[in-house]
């Protein structure tokens, strides 16, 4: 009776070794993978939260420069062009942008810019800080500042994914992904171990209801 017993204990051991493998293996390569996109997010979380504490001093740099006549032209045919219609945003033309980034080291992309008759406005917002370029019509002056909130705004924008390109989006949705993975293998691993964890669900239920009390008695 005893050897049939442990026979068929076999079966539910090698279950458990199994899920016990691959969920540690899931586990652990997640974690590496969040690691410390997860610390640096806890970080602007902080920083976050306690904006109004933390004192910024932006700093604010502009540069001028004349557009030559022979960009000039195009720029107001194409502005005149534009200000009859409802609605256009095109950028900046490709010639304007490289003399921009030759003359001013500004990079100016393919983002619409705000036509009208007296003049073309493009914004650059960024992380950390906001830029604007301004070309005047009548005598070819382009106008640029830029302001630089620091560094915590910066990193405290990426944790936003405020104006920082398609890039950072996708990566913020890898980086969600994989705490999923690393938080649903943890529930997992908790409910192989409660058992010899009497702590285990208490522990669960507070991190639970702490934050669900909380809001439903101090956020109004």
């Amino acid at each position: 009776m005893k050897d049939v017993n442990v026979a068929s204990q076999l079966p539910d051991q090698k279950r458990r070794a199994f899920w016990l493998k691959h969920l540690h293996q899931w586990h652990w390569i997640s974690s590496g993978i969040c690691l410390v996109a997860m610390m640096a997010f806890a970080v602007t979380g902080f920083t976050l939260n306690h904006a109004a504490q933390i004192e910024a001093r932006p700093q604010v740099s502009r540069l001028d420069a004349q557009l030559p006549p022979e960009l000039l032209g195009p720029l107001q045919k194409q502005a005149e062009a534009a200000d009859g219609k409802s609605g256009v945003k095109d950028p900046l033309p490709a010639p304007l942008r490289d003399w921009i980034a030759r003359r001013m080291t500004v990079t100016v992309g393919a983002q619409a810019a705000e036509w009208s008759a007296d003049e073309v406005y493009v914004s650059l917002p960024r992380p950390g800080g906001d830029a604007w370029l301004r070309v005047e019509l009548e005598g070819g002056k382009v106008e640029y500042e830029k302001t630089d909130r620091g560094w915590i705004s910066y990193f405290n924008d990426l944790h936003k994914g405020r104006n920082a390109g398609a890039a950072w989006s996708w990566f913020i949705d890898v980086f969600a992904l994989a705490c999923l993975v690393f938080a649903i293998t943890g529930l997992f691993l908790l409910q192989m171990h409660a058992g010899k964890r009497p702590a285990t669900w208490p522990l669960v239920a507070l991190g639970l209801v702490a934050p669900l009390l909380l809001a439903i008695l101090f956020i109004h």
